[in-house]
């Protein structure tokens, strides 16, 4: 009966929800098709991943609000533990991001976006930002987690981290004056980061600027990120046509530059058509903020906070696809291939549709 019974309540939450899983299922539906034509082995994992990744959105769904709001403060000391375990793991290309289960690799910094996310909603709608003392005290929670990801070294996580936090204190009542004039300040002291990052960094930063100043080392897959770009013209070369992907001159092809294969083999329409489909699903998340449908801080919050993970991920995965930001690695949300993306996405919106159900008494 027990069985039944939450057979019945996750069949109620899916109907609620059919059409943000239409959204995301087409999202993974554009990674899916490239890395078929690419890498069939790459194919089978990453459809494997999406099945334990919609499994575990499953479950989450059949957790009660007033049991996931209890264990958000638990959700910070988790996701704080997974970064510090990383430490202990592999070194894979000059950073420890990662931690081994089996033969499989699991990104921490990933798995712990949604706990974060979780935890500092609960803490702003608790202690809204609006007080020194408050602002003191969200800072603390919120630097510990992002200096561990900046020292993995991961700066693109750590930068989702910065924006997610940062829009989330905004919707808890943070003054937008205020973060004005930090900004202003902090923007003095820019110069004096330069000599805290790695040199790899520095050198992604330089070739930025001008490409063809290492074409073959420094500024090799900008180079040929681009290529692959403006290759694919209007319409693409097609499905499995895509010669930098294919012949292997766009590294990473599968996960960091997923994007400019998906260009070079569908076109600007394709990009066009993917860049559409977060559209929506940002719109899915904010409309109901928009409208006064949500009334409790908490989900509001966290929703405002889901939303910039996304489109951060998005501008800054896209952006270095096209030579318009410097390169940092990054996944592009429920496209690149990888379990851990995959779990933080399918986690994430779990947490929000759960919050949903928050009402101010």
């Amino acid at each position: 009966m027990g069985s039944t019974s939450f057979f019945i309540t996750l069949i109620g939450e899916i109907r609620r929800h059919v059409v943000d899983l239409f959204l995301l299922l087409c999202l993974a539906s554009f990674g899916l098709f490239l890395l078929l034509t690419i890498n069939s082995g790459l194919f089978i994992q990453q459809l494997a991943y999406l099945g334990v990744a919609l499994l575990v959105l499953g479950a989450i769904l059949l957790i009660d609000v007033s049991l996931l709001v209890w264990l958000s403060p638990f959700a910070y000391v988790g996701g704080v533990l997974l970064l510090v375990i990383s430490y202990f793991g592999p070194i894979i290309r000059g950073a420890r991001r990662w931690i081994l289960i089996g033969s499989a690799q699991l990104q921490t910094s990933e798995i712990a976006k949604p706990l974060f996310l979780l935890a500092y909603a609960w803490l702003i709608a608790r202690l809204p930002p609006k007080t020194l003392r408050n602002v003191a005290i969200h800072a603390i929670v919120f630097f510990l987690p992002f200096l561990l990801v900046f020292k993995q070294p991961d700066l693109g996580t750590s930068l989702v981290y910065a924006a997610s936090w940062l829009a989330m204190m905004i919707a808890g009542g943070f003054p937008i004056r205020t973060l004005v004039i930090l900004v202003l300040v902090g923007s003095v002291f820019t110069p004096f980061l330069w000599g805290r990052l790695h040199n790899y960094q520095q050198a992604r930063i330089l070739t930025f600027l001008n490409p063809a100043l290492d074409p073959k080392g420094a500024g090799y897959n900008a180079v040929q990120s681009m290529i692959a770009v403006g290759s694919g013209q209007l319409i693409g070369r097609g499905l499995g046509r895509g010669t930098q992907s294919h012949l292997r001159f766009l590294p990473e092809y599968h996960t960091d530059f997923i994007f400019a294969t998906l260009v070079e083999e569908l076109g600007l329409a394709g990009g066009l058509l993917l860049l559409i489909f977060y559209g929506a699903i940002l719109l899915r998340i904010l409309l109901p903020l928009l409208r006064g449908a949500v009334d409790h801080a908490m989900p509001f919050v966290y929703a405002v906070g889901l939303a910039m993970m996304l489109l951060t991920q998005v501008f800054i995965n896209a952006g270095m696809n096209m030579g318009i930001i410097p390169i940092t690695g990054i996944t592009l949300p429920f496209v690149s291939y990888g379990g851990s993306s995959l779990l933080s996405i399918a986690i994430s919106f779990g947490f929000l549709w759960v919050l949903q159900r928050l009402r101010t008494p």
